[in-house]
């Protein structure tokens, strides 16, 4: 997940990074993928100043291309198509699923005393509006550039600004957008690569050089795939946000329903760190209905690669993640259900995670 939203960002960025050096593409990708690196590398607190100052930025910028769109003869044009309607509503779904590895990522960082409520809401807003004003937008410019934005996604929407100097601005506020999204992207990249491995090897402790390695690996791996699909932006794109939301739907749903229903927001943190504790290296349970879930989409999946056979009958829409969401949810209640003893009368903590920085 991190290194295909690391190399989607990249392909974007470095149209701009290119306008701005007045280069090709693939050179704008290779130098914005390395600046992304080094912030990386740099730590936790960098991602938070990029965040507040891209903000701001982007704002501003936002604020100056809408008054751009003629917004009335847009809306004048509106029609209603249940297949795309549905099509949006994936990729929606999809973007705001795959936002959960984030979460779990950075919610570590916050201080003990912090509420539930408080971390469900504000991450809800956050993650909710902020992607949601974005890819309104991104509606309204497609629908204005037609076949012109096929090809020219970034140039396109720099050119609703205006140009000179205003130009180069909307190209370096997309290229600081993106650099802090992928600065994200690879940081929690690293701690998920990091984590997994430590599972299995014990490891406790990361030097910094160990550090370099891992994020050089999802640098390299994220700008080999954003150099492949450069030239066919939008529709790999689609795919993977449906191929993520294939995969992570399942796993949202037996999370939700294990957290809310099973065990009751009850859990021993450390022992989620030993196999040979209450929960065990595996739970069959949960992979067998993992994997009855994904089997459950196929049918009804809807991409440029594959198209399941159930997917004409219904018009061509996409409802996978429907599915994808109900088929899991009920298996596992039904499951997990069966067996509690695992689950400690109350949620049991741990120290900090060795890897933060």
């Amino acid at each position: 997940m991190y290194v295909g939203f690391f190399a989607s960002g990249s392909v974007l960025a470095g149209q701009a990074t290119a306008r701005l050096m007045h280069t090709d593409d693939s050179t704008g990708i290779v130098v914005f993928a390395v600046v992304t690196a080094v912030m990386a590398a740099v730590g936790y607190r960098v991602i938070h100043l990029l965040g507040r100052v891209a903000s701001v930025v982007c704002a501003l910028a936002f604020i100056r291309l809408l008054d751009r769109v003629d917004l009335p003869a847009l809306l004048a044009d509106a029609h209603f198509d249940l297949p795309m309607f549905l099509l949006a509503v994936s990729l929606s779904a999809s973007w705001q699923l795959a936002f959960g590895p984030y979460v779990a990522d950075y919610s570590r960082y916050l201080p003990r005393t912090t509420s539930g409520r408080s971390t469900f809401w504000w991450t809800l807003s956050g993650s909710a509006v902020g992607s949601q004003w974005s890819m309104t937008f991104g509606v309204l410019v497609a629908a204005t550039a037609g076949e012109a934005f096929l090809t020219n996604q970034v140039g396109y929407a720099v050119g609703l600004g205006g140009a000179g100097l205003i130009a180069s601005f909307l190209y370096f506020v997309i290229a600081l957008g993106k650099l802090t999204i992928n600065v994200l992207n690879t940081y929690g990249g690293f701690m998920s690569m990091v984590t997994s491995i430590s599972g299995f090897r014990g490891l406790r402790t990361l030097s910094p050089r160990g550090r370099a390695v891992y994020i050089g690996l999802i640098m390299m791996a994220g700008t080999a795939l954003a150099l492949l699909g450069m030239d066919s932006f939008l529709t790999s794109f689609k795919d993977f946000l449906l191929f993520l939301l294939t995969f992570f739907t399942p796993w949202s749903a037996i999370n939700l329903v294990d957290y809310y229903l099973i065990s009751r927001e009850r859990y021993d943190i450390p022992a989620l760190f030993d196999p040979g504790a209450r929960y065990g290296a595996w739970r069959w349970d949960a992979l067998t209905v993992y994997g009855i879930g994904i089997l459950a989409q196929l049918p009804f999946l809807v991409t440029h690669f594959y198209t399941g056979p159930l997917a004409d009958p219904l018009g061509g829409a996409d409802v996978s993640w429907i599915v994808g969401l109900v088929v899991p949810a009920a298996l596992y209640w039904l499951l997990a259900r069966r067996d509690t003893r695992h689950i400690p009368e109350k949620t049991l903590y741990t120290l900090a995670s060795p890897f933060e920085n």
